[in-house]
């Protein structure tokens, strides 16, 4: 069980990388995850004797992240890469709301891109001439596409 003269307060060293936080925080947005189960109550976590630091074997670098993400539900916005990374530690942690969230984020990239993607001349080329693609709604009459070749 996990008890502390401020029991409310918890010391985690994420990798070497150490981060204050509470109890209340790492329980309550996300009450089925691994940090929840951790100090819940129903288990004894160790700490080290000369801080009493809680030490987990993972890297530290996006372990700000998950905090934020537990104490205001919001997703940050990273990069692709970096995404895929707190994505790895949101796994780990079994937190399935920020699982989600970056899932949706990702999602949302993507539909972006492929809005923002420009037609070019052999994309219009092939369409045109394509027996599988028809234009519905587009009128193409009394236009010249003759420099298209």
């Amino acid at each position: 069980m996990y008890s502390d003269a401020c029991s409310s307060t918890v010391r985690l060293n994420i990798g070497g990388k150490k981060f204050w936080t509470t109890v209340d925080t790492l329980t309550h947005r996300e009450p089925q995850s691994m940090l929840a189960a951790m100090f819940s109550g129903r288990h004894t976590v160790s700490k080290d004797s000369e801080k009493g630091y809680v030490f987990v074997d993972r890297d530290g670098k996006h372990f700000r992240h998950i905090l934020n993400w537990l104490r205001d539900g919001v997703v940050p916005n990273l990069s692709d890469a970096e995404c895929s990374e707190l994505m790895r530690e949101a796994e780990y942690y079994q937190l399935l709301g920020l699982v989600d969230g970056i899932t949706e984020v990702l999602n949302k990239k993507k539909e972006g891109e492929e809005m923002d993607t420009e037609l070019t001349r052999t994309d219009i080329i092939k369409c045109v001439q394509s027996e599988k693609v028809r234009l519905r709604g587009v009128n193409l009459s009394g236009l010249d596409l003759s420099k298209l070749v």
